[in-house]
Protein backbone atom coordinates (compact mmCIF):
# COMPACT_ATOMS: atom_id res chain seq x y z
CA UNK A 1 0.00 0.00 0.00
CA UNK A 2 1.15 3.40 -0.96
CA UNK A 3 2.55 5.74 2.29
CA UNK A 4 1.08 8.79 3.04
CA UNK A 5 3.64 11.89 2.03
CA UNK A 6 6.00 12.15 5.19
CA UNK A 7 6.45 15.94 4.82
CA UNK A 8 4.12 18.22 5.82
CA UNK A 9 3.16 20.97 3.76
CA UNK A 10 6.12 23.83 2.38
CA UNK A 11 5.41 26.64 4.94
CA UNK A 12 8.15 28.41 6.73
CA UNK A 13 9.06 26.43 9.68
CA UNK A 14 10.06 29.72 11.82
CA UNK A 15 6.46 31.44 10.60
CA UNK A 16 4.60 28.01 11.89
CA UNK A 17 6.35 28.08 15.18
CA UNK A 18 6.57 31.15 16.00
CA UNK A 19 2.29 30.74 16.29
CA UNK A 20 2.52 27.67 17.20
CA UNK A 21 4.73 28.65 20.17
CA UNK A 22 4.27 32.50 20.56
CA UNK A 23 7.06 33.20 22.77
CA UNK A 24 9.21 35.87 22.18
CA UNK A 25 12.66 35.56 23.41
CA UNK A 26 15.52 37.58 22.88
CA UNK A 27 13.32 40.48 23.37
CA UNK A 28 14.44 40.11 26.59
CA UNK A 29 17.62 41.31 27.00
CA UNK A 30 17.62 43.45 24.19
CA UNK A 31 19.48 41.24 21.56
CA UNK A 32 23.37 40.12 21.20
CA UNK A 33 24.78 43.68 21.24
CA UNK A 34 22.91 44.41 24.79
CA UNK A 35 24.02 40.72 25.86
CA UNK A 36 27.47 41.45 24.90
CA UNK A 37 28.25 44.40 26.82
CA UNK A 38 26.51 43.98 30.00
CA UNK A 39 28.70 40.46 30.09
CA UNK A 40 31.75 42.60 29.72
CA UNK A 41 30.70 45.15 32.37
CA UNK A 42 31.11 41.77 34.20
CA UNK A 43 34.09 40.71 33.40
CA UNK A 44 32.61 37.51 31.31
CA UNK A 45 33.02 36.94 27.84
CA UNK A 46 29.36 36.17 25.73
CA UNK A 47 28.53 34.75 22.24
CA UNK A 48 25.54 34.24 20.38
CA UNK A 49 24.90 32.13 17.24
CA UNK A 50 22.47 31.87 15.14
CA UNK A 51 21.61 29.57 12.18
CA UNK A 52 18.57 27.30 10.61
CA UNK A 53 17.43 24.03 11.48
CA UNK A 54 14.30 22.34 11.75
CA UNK A 55 13.76 24.69 8.49
CA UNK A 56 13.35 28.29 11.33
CA UNK A 57 16.01 30.29 12.97
CA UNK A 58 17.54 29.06 15.82
CA UNK A 59 20.05 30.38 18.24
CA UNK A 60 22.54 30.02 21.19
CA UNK A 61 23.44 32.30 23.50
CA UNK A 62 25.84 32.16 26.50
CA UNK A 63 28.40 33.44 28.85
CA UNK A 64 31.57 32.67 30.54
CA UNK A 65 35.42 33.77 30.97
CA UNK A 66 36.97 32.08 28.42
CA UNK A 67 35.86 32.84 24.91
CA UNK A 68 37.25 29.72 23.39
CA UNK A 69 34.93 27.89 25.48
CA UNK A 70 32.19 29.29 24.57
CA UNK A 71 32.82 28.88 20.85
CA UNK A 72 33.52 25.40 21.03
CA UNK A 73 30.47 24.42 23.06
CA UNK A 74 28.50 26.81 20.31
CA UNK A 75 30.08 24.46 17.64
CA UNK A 76 28.97 21.45 20.36
CA UNK A 77 24.91 23.02 20.53
CA UNK A 78 24.65 23.39 16.76
CA UNK A 79 26.21 19.72 16.03
CA UNK A 80 23.66 18.43 18.82
CA UNK A 81 20.77 19.83 17.16
CA UNK A 82 22.14 18.71 13.30
CA UNK A 83 22.12 15.19 14.92
CA UNK A 84 18.33 15.62 16.05
CA UNK A 85 17.33 16.65 12.78
CA UNK A 86 19.19 13.80 10.94
CA UNK A 87 16.98 11.51 13.22
CA UNK A 88 13.88 13.30 13.44
CA UNK A 89 12.68 15.39 10.85
CA UNK A 90 10.45 15.49 8.22
CA UNK A 91 11.76 18.25 6.73
CA UNK A 92 14.96 16.43 5.50
CA UNK A 93 14.00 13.44 3.17
CA UNK A 94 17.55 11.72 4.24
CA UNK A 95 16.65 11.90 7.88
CA UNK A 96 16.06 8.02 9.83
CA UNK A 97 11.97 9.21 10.14
CA UNK A 98 11.53 9.77 6.61
CA UNK A 99 13.18 6.37 5.58
CA UNK A 100 10.91 4.93 8.43
CA UNK A 101 7.96 6.45 7.08
CA UNK A 102 8.96 5.67 3.14
CA UNK A 103 9.83 2.15 3.91
CA UNK A 104 7.64 1.56 7.53
CA UNK A 105 10.01 -0.30 9.11
CA UNK A 106 13.73 0.79 9.94
CA UNK A 107 16.44 -1.04 11.07
CA UNK A 108 19.37 0.08 13.75
CA UNK A 109 17.65 3.19 14.00
CA UNK A 110 19.27 5.93 15.97
CA UNK A 111 19.47 6.79 19.77
CA UNK A 112 17.41 10.26 19.31
CA UNK A 113 15.10 8.61 17.13
CA UNK A 114 14.36 5.93 19.87
CA UNK A 115 14.54 8.46 22.30
CA UNK A 116 11.76 10.52 20.85
CA UNK A 117 9.55 8.09 20.05
CA UNK A 118 9.27 5.76 23.15
CA UNK A 119 8.28 9.28 24.87
CA UNK A 120 5.52 10.26 22.05
CA UNK A 121 4.29 6.51 22.05
CA UNK A 122 4.01 6.72 25.98
CA UNK A 123 2.59 10.54 26.13
CA UNK A 124 -0.18 8.23 23.69
CA UNK A 125 -0.79 5.47 26.04
CA UNK A 126 -0.89 8.22 28.76
CA UNK A 127 -3.98 10.36 27.40
CA UNK A 128 -5.30 7.31 26.05
CA UNK A 129 -4.53 8.52 22.24
CA UNK A 130 -5.13 11.92 22.32
CA UNK A 131 -1.73 13.01 21.75
CA UNK A 132 -0.37 9.91 19.01
CA UNK A 133 2.35 10.60 16.72
CA UNK A 134 0.70 8.80 13.82
CA UNK A 135 -1.39 11.58 12.85
CA UNK A 136 1.10 12.37 9.95
CA UNK A 137 -1.47 10.61 7.16
CA UNK A 138 -4.04 14.04 7.98
CA UNK A 139 -1.10 16.24 6.41
CA UNK A 140 -1.55 16.04 3.00
CA UNK A 141 -5.58 16.07 3.80
CA UNK A 142 -5.31 18.84 4.70
CA UNK A 143 -2.65 20.65 3.21
CA UNK A 144 -4.83 19.98 -0.46
CA UNK A 145 -7.91 20.85 0.88
CA UNK A 146 -6.74 23.78 1.95
CA UNK A 147 -5.44 24.73 -1.21
CA UNK A 148 -8.85 24.73 -2.66
CA UNK A 149 -9.83 27.17 -0.12
CA UNK A 150 -11.70 24.14 1.46
CA UNK A 151 -11.82 21.79 4.07
CA UNK A 152 -11.71 17.95 3.61
CA UNK A 153 -14.28 15.60 2.18
CA UNK A 154 -15.59 13.94 4.96
CA UNK A 155 -15.00 9.99 3.08
CA UNK A 156 -11.24 11.11 2.67
CA UNK A 157 -10.35 12.34 6.15
CA UNK A 158 -12.28 9.19 7.30
CA UNK A 159 -9.72 7.12 5.34
CA UNK A 160 -6.96 9.25 6.86
CA UNK A 161 -8.26 8.38 10.53
CA UNK A 162 -8.54 4.91 10.15
CA UNK A 163 -4.74 4.69 9.59
CA UNK A 164 -4.03 6.80 12.55
CA UNK A 165 -3.32 4.55 15.94
CA UNK A 166 -0.12 4.32 17.88
CA UNK A 167 -0.29 1.20 18.63
CA UNK A 168 -0.18 0.67 15.32
CA UNK A 169 3.62 0.72 15.87
CA UNK A 170 6.13 -1.34 16.90
CA UNK A 171 9.84 -0.38 18.22
CA UNK A 172 12.68 -2.39 19.22
CA UNK A 173 15.72 -1.38 20.20
CA UNK A 174 17.37 -2.84 16.93
CA UNK A 175 14.10 -2.32 14.63
CA UNK A 176 10.90 0.17 14.28
CA UNK A 177 7.93 -0.91 11.94
CA UNK A 178 5.15 0.65 10.95
CA UNK A 179 1.56 -1.06 9.97
CA UNK A 180 0.74 -0.57 6.69
CA UNK A 181 -0.49 3.23 5.84
CA UNK A 182 0.76 3.97 9.35
CA UNK A 183 3.27 7.27 9.04
CA UNK A 184 4.56 8.78 12.06
CA UNK A 185 5.66 12.91 12.92
CA UNK A 186 7.83 14.12 15.40
CA UNK A 187 7.36 17.63 14.95
CA UNK A 188 5.28 18.05 18.09
CA UNK A 189 8.29 16.87 20.22
CA UNK A 190 11.55 17.21 17.76
CA UNK A 191 12.23 20.83 19.16
CA UNK A 192 11.81 20.43 22.55
CA UNK A 193 14.07 17.29 22.36
CA UNK A 194 16.72 19.55 20.76
CA UNK A 195 16.54 22.53 23.27
CA UNK A 196 17.60 19.53 25.77
CA UNK A 197 20.82 17.96 23.74
CA UNK A 198 21.79 21.40 22.93
CA UNK A 199 21.69 22.64 26.80
CA UNK A 200 22.98 19.21 27.63
CA UNK A 201 26.17 20.15 24.84
CA UNK A 202 26.67 23.37 26.55
CA UNK A 203 26.19 22.20 30.33
CA UNK A 204 29.43 19.48 29.01
CA UNK A 205 31.63 22.34 28.23
CA UNK A 206 31.12 23.40 31.44
CA UNK A 207 28.60 26.71 30.36
CA UNK A 208 26.81 27.49 33.71
CA UNK A 209 24.74 30.51 31.95
CA UNK A 210 22.93 30.23 28.95
CA UNK A 211 19.76 30.67 26.72
CA UNK A 212 18.44 28.04 24.40
CA UNK A 213 16.00 28.85 20.91
CA UNK A 214 15.63 25.76 19.20
CA UNK A 215 11.68 27.41 18.75
CA UNK A 216 11.48 25.62 22.09
CA UNK A 217 13.29 27.29 24.71
CA UNK A 218 15.48 26.39 27.39
CA UNK A 219 17.64 28.65 30.12
CA UNK A 220 20.52 27.80 32.87
CA UNK A 221 22.41 30.36 34.83
CA UNK A 222 21.90 33.79 35.21
CA UNK A 223 21.75 37.15 33.08
CA UNK A 224 24.72 38.58 32.84
CA UNK A 225 23.50 41.10 34.26
CA UNK A 226 22.99 38.84 37.86
CA UNK A 227 19.20 38.89 36.58
CA UNK A 228 16.89 35.69 36.13
CA UNK A 229 16.01 35.21 32.72
CA UNK A 230 13.02 36.43 31.35
CA UNK A 231 10.69 34.96 28.76
CA UNK A 232 7.68 36.93 27.10
CA UNK A 233 4.55 34.98 26.11
CA UNK A 234 2.51 36.50 22.79
CA UNK A 235 -0.96 36.53 23.07
CA UNK A 236 -2.38 34.07 20.75
CA UNK A 237 -5.09 36.61 18.60
CA UNK A 238 -2.11 39.56 18.91
CA UNK A 239 1.36 37.61 18.66
CA UNK A 240 3.22 40.97 18.12
CA UNK A 241 2.47 41.76 21.79
CA UNK A 242 3.22 40.13 25.18
CA UNK A 243 0.59 38.24 27.10
CA UNK A 244 2.39 37.18 29.61
CA UNK A 245 5.93 36.96 31.36
CA UNK A 246 7.77 33.77 32.84
CA UNK A 247 10.06 35.41 35.13
CA UNK A 248 12.20 34.29 36.73
CA UNK A 249 12.38 31.47 33.68
CA UNK A 250 14.95 28.42 34.14
CA UNK A 251 14.26 25.11 32.23
CA UNK A 252 12.33 24.64 29.36
CA UNK A 253 9.19 25.78 27.58
CA UNK A 254 7.25 25.22 25.13
CA UNK A 255 3.31 26.55 23.62
CA UNK A 256 1.12 25.07 21.67
CA UNK A 257 -1.34 27.11 19.50
CA UNK A 258 -4.11 27.75 16.55
CA UNK A 259 -2.44 30.58 15.09
CA UNK A 260 0.03 31.57 12.10
CA UNK A 261 -0.70 27.54 10.59
CA UNK A 262 -4.47 28.12 10.51
CA UNK A 263 -6.34 26.41 7.45
CA UNK A 264 -9.14 28.65 8.30
CA UNK A 265 -9.35 32.55 8.81
CA UNK A 266 -11.06 31.30 12.48
CA UNK A 267 -8.63 29.49 13.41
CA UNK A 268 -10.98 26.62 13.88
CA UNK A 269 -8.94 24.10 11.54
CA UNK A 270 -5.42 24.15 12.50
CA UNK A 271 -2.29 22.15 12.37
CA UNK A 272 -3.17 20.52 15.73
CA UNK A 273 -5.37 17.41 15.13
CA UNK A 274 -7.31 15.69 17.04
CA UNK A 275 -6.50 11.81 16.19
CA UNK A 276 -10.00 10.63 16.95
CA UNK A 277 -11.86 12.71 14.78
CA UNK A 278 -9.13 14.50 11.93
CA UNK A 279 -10.31 17.41 13.06
CA UNK A 280 -8.79 20.48 15.21
CA UNK A 281 -9.43 20.48 19.07
CA UNK A 282 -11.19 23.80 19.46
CA UNK A 283 -11.75 24.38 23.18
CA UNK A 284 -8.30 26.23 23.68
CA UNK A 285 -5.80 28.90 21.53
CA UNK A 286 -3.14 28.31 23.41
CA UNK A 287 -1.00 26.57 26.27
CA UNK A 288 2.41 26.82 27.29
CA UNK A 289 3.78 24.32 29.54
CA UNK A 290 6.99 25.03 31.57
CA UNK A 291 8.74 21.59 32.33
CA UNK A 292 12.57 20.26 33.40
CA UNK A 293 13.19 19.13 29.90
CA UNK A 294 11.95 20.88 26.51
CA UNK A 295 10.82 17.25 25.54
CA UNK A 296 8.47 16.98 28.04
CA UNK A 297 7.14 20.53 27.71
CA UNK A 298 7.21 20.32 23.89
CA UNK A 299 5.15 17.04 23.79
CA UNK A 300 2.72 17.98 26.54
CA UNK A 301 1.52 21.57 25.50
CA UNK A 302 0.35 19.81 22.39
CA UNK A 303 -1.26 16.98 24.33
CA UNK A 304 -3.24 19.67 26.56
CA UNK A 305 -4.39 21.65 23.11
CA UNK A 306 -6.11 18.34 22.26
CA UNK A 307 -7.10 17.48 26.05
CA UNK A 308 -8.92 20.93 26.77
CA UNK A 309 -8.06 23.06 29.85
CA UNK A 310 -9.40 20.69 32.42
CA UNK A 311 -8.13 16.95 31.47
CA UNK A 312 -4.70 18.62 30.66
CA UNK A 313 -4.42 20.42 33.68
CA UNK A 314 -4.80 16.96 35.04
CA UNK A 315 -1.90 16.01 32.84
CA UNK A 316 0.26 18.59 33.55
CA UNK A 317 0.06 17.78 37.38
CA UNK A 318 1.10 14.10 37.04
CA UNK A 319 4.44 15.26 35.69
CA UNK A 320 7.00 16.56 38.81
CA UNK A 321 8.34 19.79 38.09
CA UNK A 322 5.53 20.73 35.35
CA UNK A 323 3.48 23.85 34.84
CA UNK A 324 0.87 25.22 32.30
CA UNK A 325 -0.73 28.00 31.35
CA UNK A 326 -4.24 27.84 28.95
CA UNK A 327 -5.74 30.48 26.69
CA UNK A 328 -8.97 30.09 25.67
CA UNK A 329 -10.84 30.38 22.21
CA UNK A 330 -12.47 33.74 23.67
Amino acid sequence: MPRSPSRPPSQPRRRLLQGALGVAAMSTFGGPLAFRTLAAEHGLESRTRAGLAFGTTVALTVAGPDAGTLDGALSDGFAAMRAVEAAGSLLRADSALSRLNRAGRLDAPPEHLLTMLRFALDLAERTEGAFDPTVQPLWPVWAEASARGARPDPATLRAAVACIGWRRVSVATDRILLEPGTALTLNAVIQGYAADRAMAALRARGIADAFVDTGEFGAAGTHPDGTPWRLGIADPRDPGTLAATLAPFTGFAATSGDYNMSFSPDHADHHIFDPATGYSPGGLSSVTVTAETGLVADGLSTACMVLGAERGQRLVAGWPGCSARFVGKT
